[in-house]
């Protein structure tokens, strides 16, 4: 929800408004609004009837336990006619879509977080992370923008007798890493050799998201005093032109986020349901 707060400005220029809603009381909600400086709306529905209609009771939940009502965690972007544009929820009540990764997933909305830069003499390199600032759950995106020089070409993933473009993130027990989105590929024809080949031109973008570990305990061993910590990974490629191909290269990217303290103050007794 604090996430939100920082965020809120950054969704209001794509004409969204944010909100949350939970099954918690009004006074409970405006004590944690007051605590943490929210000023969105923030939506008491006691009585699931908004969570019901949605499709995200948590139906595992005994019905006699206090915590009956409580929704399945996740967002969804509704238009001003009431549907369902998008929705972004995870199997693993723990990990949460972070704020900025929808805003780039929906919008295209690129940060200068945790950004870094890189040039070679056949490309340059830009990149960052959606957040600089996580927590354990967070699924985040990062983000490798690609400018090759003229008449270059790279290899996409998938070609035959030449080496792909490939981007290989550091294993950790501190994060869970998806597979690298490509953009489309041209089919180029070489008519000198007679193939053709799946190629990248010009300016493209390759994302991927990783998810931080909710065990503090696997991460801690990465943190500094400041509580930030690595993510490593290498960018490979074999760069062409109309006449040469040239050795294949490696890249070193670093993303250095810090890790949030999560927190675990709960609202008076006397507000809890």
């Amino acid at each position: 929800m604090v996430e939100l707060e920082k965020r809120q400005a950054e969704f209001a220029k794509q004409g969204i408004g944010v909100a949350a809603i939970t099954y918690d009381k009004r006074e409970a909600l405006s004590h944690f609004a007051a605590r943490k400086g929210l000023t969105y709306p923030l939506l008491s529905d006691p009585d699931f009837k908004i969570i019901r209609a949605f499709g995200i009771l948590n139906l595992t939940i005994p019905k006699d336990s206090p915590a009956f009502g409580i929704p399945h965690p996740g967002t969804f972007l509704v238009d001003e006619r009431g549907f369902v544009r998008a929705k972004y929820f995870e199997a693993d009540y723990r990990d949460r879509f972070t704020a900025a990764n929808i805003l780039l997933r929906e919008f295209g909305a690129a940060t200068t977080e945790a950004a870094g830069e890189g040039e070679t003499r056949h490309l340059k390199l830009r990149y960052w992370a959606s957040d600089a600032a996580v927590r354990t759950g967070s699924r985040l995106t990062l983000t490798v923008d690609v400018e090759l020089k003229p008449g270059m070409h790279v290899y996409a993933p998938g070609v035959k007798g030449y080496i792909p473009l490939q981007w290989d993130l550091a294993e950790s027990p501190a994060w869970r890493a998806e597979e690298p989105k490509y953009p489309a590929s041209r089919m180029m024809n070489l008519p000198v050799i007679r193939e053709t080949v799946p190629v990248f031109e010009g300016h493209f973008r390759i994302v991927r998201d990783i998810t931080i570990t909710e065990r503090e305990a696997a991460i801690g061993p990465l943190l500094d005093r400041r509580r930030e910590f690595e993510v490593e990974s290498t960018f490979r490629y074999q760069a062409c032109d109309d006449k040469v191909c040239y050795p294949s290269q490696t890249v070193p990217l670093r993303w250095r986020l810090r890790l949030e303290v999560l927190d675990r103050e709960r609202v008076p007794d006397t507000l809890r349901r």
